[in-house]
């Protein structure tokens, strides 16, 4: 049996955790078949419990941006944990490296360390309804703001690969201050505000979605959030968690040159460990506790060893001023290549890029909002997914997940990639 030693976990794992995984994409419901269990990550690979490796291409969910285990990283990690593991005080190293991300990102005066991207857009939401006096908010089909109550309202990734639009336990009451509208559809939001004049306290929006899979913004949908935000005196909130020191180090604002309120990030700035955050400028950032009367509080959070394998993540990145532009190119020669090898096959299809993200999408010549992508050959990602990963391919198990790119995949790992899509049958 291929994958012998994962069956057996996932067995066992069936009875003790619910749904045998403690996050749902993992079960590989979407695509079918049995997860895959990991043991270790070096660079640009995983071993699962079979001894098995796979160029990775998902580098958990976009904070091994250099790869895993890198060996400074690794290195500072170890020097840290023999100083401690958690005070639950404060700590120099929290000042450092908030210092650091307000030196080096547009349009940010102070951050909160977080533990996770869903308390980071949560606290967010709070912060502005506290900010601005108002109760509702807008998001978008399709993107996925964490779990938290107010976002579980037409989300992306996880619920559509479930194709549940909404979750059982999430009140009438929270999901009425919800406003829905679609991606890259600015008509619509200018609807809500004339339809709730003077009630929307913000908008939150994935800059670069990518929990539909990779979903670029069109027709200056964002320039035009911004303008309507201004205009009617509601807060414009980037979801940043995956786009956050990816796209560029200063982000989606660096990178699309459009400046937001508030900010949420994840991933890369923990290097790989648990983190979240959340920034903006002083006068709104000034109404947190326990300056302010709006509460937020975490115990684990700025964890001293998210806050050291996050710096020195960063500062390696800082390091090389082509960084992102080799991230570019390797993803850019994925696209392109792929592309060619699925044209030379007849294959309909779409490939969204921007930076170091990206999504094939089947049997489509769009895939610019929800709608759009759920009309993509699903089945035809999923047997993909399964040929390739026999070649030592580990894709997204979903359709509606994004590609992230390492630093730590070079031509060895391309030319594989490749030869993979090559082999390809459908």
């Amino acid at each position: 049996m291929l994958y012998q030693r994962s069956s057996a976990l996932f067995e066992e794992a069936y009875k003790y955790i619910p749904g045998g995984v403690n996050s749902p994409v993992r079960a590989f419901k979407s695509v079918g078949g049995v997860p895959l269990f990991m043991k270790s990550a070096k660079g640009a690979y995983l071993t699962d419990e079979d001894d098995r490796n796979y160029i990775d291409y998902i580098n958990s969910w976009g904070p091994a941006i250099l790869g895993h285990t890198h060996p400074e990283v690794l290195e500072a990690l170890k020097l840290q944990a023999e100083k401690g593991f958690s005070f639950g005080a404060p700590t120099e190293l929290e000042t450092e490296i908030a210092k650091y991300i307000v030196e080096n990102v547009p349009n940010v005066d102070q951050i909160r360390m977080v533990s996770s991207g869903t308390e980071a857009c949560m606290s967010a939401i709070r912060l502005a309804r506290g900010f601005t006096g108002r109760e509702k908010i807008i998001k978008f089909e399709g993107c996925y703001h964490g779990h938290s109550d107010s976002f579980l309202i037409q989300a992306g990734s996880g619920m559509a690969t479930f194709g549940s639009p909404n979750s059982p336990g999430v009140t009438q009451g929270t999901a009425k201050d919800t406003l829905l509208a679609e991606y890259n559809n600015f008509e619509q939001v200018e609807d809500l505000f004339k339809a709730n004049p003077e009630q929307i306290a913000c908008i939150i929006v994935e800059p670069i979605a990518g929990n539909m899979g990779c979903i670029l913004p069109e027709n200056n949908f964002l320039q035009n959030l911004r303008k309507i935000c201004d205009e009617n005196g509601a807060l414009l909130i980037f979801d940043e968690v995956m786009t956050g020191f990816r796209l560029a180090f200063g982000g989606a604002q660096e990178a699309l040159n459009v400046k937001a309120d508030l900010v949420t990030y994840g991933k890369v700035i923990g290097g790989g460990l648990p983190v979240g955050a959340f920034a903006g400028r002083n006068e709104i950032m000034n109404y947190l506790s326990p300056r302010g009367n709006v509460y937020q509080a975490g115990t684990l959070s700025g964890n001293p060893l998210a806050m050291r394998a996050g710096l020195k993540t960063l500062q390696l990145i800082k390091q090389d001023p082509e960084f992102y532009n080799k991230l570019a190119k390797t993803t850019e020669t994925l696209d392109f290549e792929i592309g060619k090898i699925l044209n030379e096959k007849g294959i309909k299809h779409r490939i969204n890029r921007k930076g170091s993200m990206m999504s094939i999408f089947f049997d489509v010549t769009s895939a610019s909002n929800f709608n759009e992508v759920n009309n993509s050959n699903i089945g035809l990602f999923n047997n993909l997914f399964h040929q390739v990963l026999k070649q030592g391919i580990y894709l997204p198990p979903s359709g509606y997940e994004t590609w992230f790119i390492s630093s730590a995949i070079g031509d060895t790992e391309i030319d594989k990639t490749l030869e993979a899509f090559r082999n390809f049958q459908y």
